[in-house]
């Protein structure tokens, strides 16, 4: 333990240091930070746990539902009527061996708010018997459910489950609960987009569809009012795309685009108003500050970006970040300049929320109808899951006794002091849902466009097509014309009008959209159009062309290799559109190079280094496929590695942007056994060098936790993980077996934590 600092602990003792935002008064208080220590961590009450929050100046925090009405919540939805559609993962870690997990105990709950006081009064389970569930999405008439490792699609009868159809058998398959697909957010291009994988889904008819789409973060995934999407990972703030979704994703050679999975908010740090030593590596240097409170994220969650009209002008395209770790919700604003999007903490040394009640647990965030900010509080001790969990945490967990309640749960929502929010229920005639697709609210937005396409509102057509029309709200218009699309009513002329719109957000929102309607037929009237663009200074639209010259390509493959053409010769410095062209040339990457060196041979340009780094990887990735004998020899480690290394190492070992260094020919992996054998247990933290390359937070996850504390695993079972790691790829390194181990972990048995790179180089 890091010595503490007296005066911290004597103000934490009185509770000196707190100032409430509640509802409660101080008479009905039944407890005060005074209660809450190192050593004690009481259960309280939701109105309780409200007392113990700060809120930031003019703002209040209000019970929308707890226990017994939701246990466990970890994610909801809200229905054209204004109720909830909660997800309840009962089964999460019930003690710190996670035993029981595999019970059928999660379900999916309506919680409806029935006398309209903002509380919500009743509960009615639409699914049982769920393992695990982790995220829902309502749409056309039912409810997709992703249980991994499937996503199925209820049919809605009554309130009740109709027809049951398998979507996608396969929707997260392996990886443990911290790192399996979620969030299912149906965007404004009307396809859903989860976190953590690359595939995309869509509702057509009776049909689902099925895309590659970028890897995007680990939990919760959000839109701004453009549709461009943002995610992050555990210890990160936030990541995020500067281009719209549907783009960029077509060549399987490029493993990075200019543009998307950027960092958005660089700056990680947070600041806690209790002490946070139940962190799972609260015993390394650095990642407690001496008042023993969490330096930067470690469990970072749910980026939302406020889309709200009730907060006001300031706190448009603001986003939240929940740290359930540290018992938190972070503001970052957003600042964009051109398509490039940054952004920076809202406070300093302090946070939009956070609480002294150590089981106040926000894990999701979302966007109410009423215009609130609505948190998910998991309302638990335990949020680390065991393929993790140290030795230094189960201690941290027993001592204060964190291992219950296993049934509570709490929703609240954030509201301005004194504002009166109102229930907002959608209207079902269409012309009254067209005219709120220009609504101040995002939701409202939303779901009026999400109403009109389920519905399947032919009627509501005209009124759409005028609608884009409208030059003064953009809102109305881009959803209008993302209404018409997901009717299938969409046609040339309304596109080509818009492409020429002087507002620039729809400008691009019908090149996107172009993809929808391109056909034999019509894309010869598109193509001036776009080699105008093409050749133009429009830097804001240039990269949707040339990520449009992907689907020209099944049409006319010389005119769209004549569109990349024109962009090169104009924007070769820009990598940006270095990267749209290069996402369009999947298998001529070194053809094109051939072609743009002889016209263009200053090789220090955009076009030219980009172009390389392809070529570079397309060759290392040919050289680096695993044989069939290896997958076979190791298939135990291979499923192992699937499902606890793959999310942040890459299928290919090449490591993961943002979160961890490569394996292939690491010399990490393919030197000294006993390192590896001692990085894979215990686990590694702080800066690594990799084949010459110095790799340290925050380009990457500063610490890898090790899965020795995972009893399940056998010494056999790890040696197999070790030995498939050493000869995958283009490594050629020995195997591991189970009698070495075995020897290191009895070297080692007193070890209780992660090994610094000195320690190793100094141990082995």
């Amino acid at each position: 333990m890091r010595k503490t600092s007296v005066v911290f602990l004597l103000l934490f003792i009185t509770g000196s240091f707190l100032t409430c935002q509640s509802n409660i008064s101080p008479e009905e208080q039944q407890v005060s930070p005074a209660d809450f220590s190192l050593e004690s961590s009481p259960v309280v009450s939701p109105e309780e746990s409200i007392g113990l929050m700060q809120v930031a100046d003019g703002f209040e925090v209000k019970l929308v539902a707890s226990e017994p009405l939701v246990s466990a919540p970890v994610a909801l939805s809200f229905d054209h009527k204004g109720r909830m559609w909660v997800v309840e993962m009962t089964g999460y870690m019930p003690d710190t061996t996670g035993a029981g997990e595999d019970l059928p105990s999660g379900k999916i709950v309506i919680l409806e708010d029935l006398n309209a006081d903002g509380v919500a009064d009743t509960r009615k389970v639409f699914l049982d018997s769920l393992q695990m569930p982790r995220a829902i999405c309502l749409i056309d008439g039912g409810i997709l459910v992703a249980e991994p490792p499937s996503l199925w699609f209820y049919e809605i009868d009554q309130d009740k489950p109709g027809k049951k159809t398998l979507v996608d058998s396969a929707y997260a398959v392996g990886g443990n609960v911290e790192h399996q697909p979620n969030g299912l957010l149906r965007a404004l291009d009307n396809w859903i987009y989860s976190a953590k994988t690359n595939k995309r889904y869509r509702k057509v008819g009776q049909k689902w569809l099925k895309e590659q789409t970028h890897y995007r973060g680990q939990w919760g995934i959000s839109q701004d009012n453009e549709g461009r999407l943002y995610y992050n990972n555990n210890s990160t703030n936030v990541l995020g795309d500067y281009f719209l979704p549907g783009f960029g994703a077509f060549n399987q050679n490029q493993k990075l685009v200019a543009g998307f999975n950027e960092e958005i908010v660089a700056d990680n740090r947070v600041y806690p108003v209790r002490p946070t030593t139940g962190v799972n590596r609260g015993y390394l240097e650095g990642v407690l500050d001496d008042s023993l409170r969490l330096v930067n994220f470690t469990a970072a969650s749910s980026p939302l970006v406020y889309r709200g009209s009730l907060f006001g002008k300031e706190f448009a395209d603001n986003i939240f970040v929940a740290e359930p770790a540290a018992n938190l919700i972070k503001r970052n604003i957003l600042h964009k300049n051109g398509y490039v999007t940054s952004g920076n903490q809202a406070y300093q040394d302090k946070e939009f929320m956070a609480s002294v009640d150590e089981r106040f647990r926000p894990v999701s965030l979302y966007n109410a109808p009423d215009g609130s900010l609505v948190v998910v509080d998991m309302y638990r001790g335990i949020i680390q899951h065991k393929t993790y969990l140290t030795p230094y945490l189960k201690k941290e967990i027993a001592r204060r006794q964190l291992t219950q309640p296993l049934l509570s749960g709490r929703i609240y929502k954030v509201v301005p002091k004194n504002a009166e929010p109102k229930k907002v229920t959608l209207p079902a005639e269409p012309e009254k849902l067209v005219k709120l697709l220009g609504h101040r609210n995002g939701w409202v937005r939303d779901n009026a466009q999400q109403r009109l396409i389920d519905s399947r509102a032919e009627e509501a057509i005209p009124v759409l097509r005028q609608a884009t029309k409208e030059s003064r709200n953009p809102f109305l218009v881009t959803h209008a014309l993302w209404t018409l699309e997901g009717l299938g009513a969409l046609e040339a002329q309304d596109v080509e009008r818009l492409m020429q719109h002087q507002i620039v957000p729809v400008r691009v929102h019908a090149l996107s959209v172009l993809p929808s309607i391109l056909s034999k037929n019509n894309y010869n009237r598109f193509l001036p159009k776009l080699k105008e663009i093409a050749q133009s200074n429009d830097s804001l639209a240039v990269p949707y062309v040339a990520f449009l010259a992907h689907h020209l390509q099944s049409f006319d493959q010389a005119a769209a290799h004549e569109l990349l053409g024109l962009m090169v010769s104009k924007h070769a410095t820009n990598k940006y559109v270095a990267d749209a062209v290069i996402s369009s040339l999947s298998g001529r990457e070194e053809a094109f190079q051939q072609k743009v060196l002889s016209h263009t041979p200053d090789t220090s340009l955009a076009i030219h280094r980009q172009l390389q780094r392809i070529v570079s990887e397309k060759r290392q990735a040919q050289a680096s496929r695993n044989k069939k004998e290896i997958l076979q020899q190791f298939s135990k480690g291979a499923a192992i590695y699937a499902t606890s290394c793959q999310t942040c190492h890459g299928a290919d070992g090449s490591g993961v942007k943002s979160l961890a260094p490569p394996l292939n020919q690491s010399e990490w992996v393919t030197g000294e056994k006993n390192r590896l054998i001692a990085i894979v247990l215990y686990g590694l933290t702080g800066p690594i060098q990799v084949k010459g390359r110095l790799y340290q937070a925050p380009e990457i996850n500063g610490d890898m936790p090790g899965i020795g504390y995972n009893k399940a695993l056998s010494e056999e079972e790890v040696a197999q993980l070790l030995s498939f790691i050493r000869k995958s790829w283009q490594n050629k390194a020995s195997a591991v077996q189970a009698e070495e181990v075995k020897k290191v972990k009895q070297q080692l048995k007193n070890r209780q934590k992660a090994f610094t790179v000195k320690e190793l180089e100094a141990l082995f």
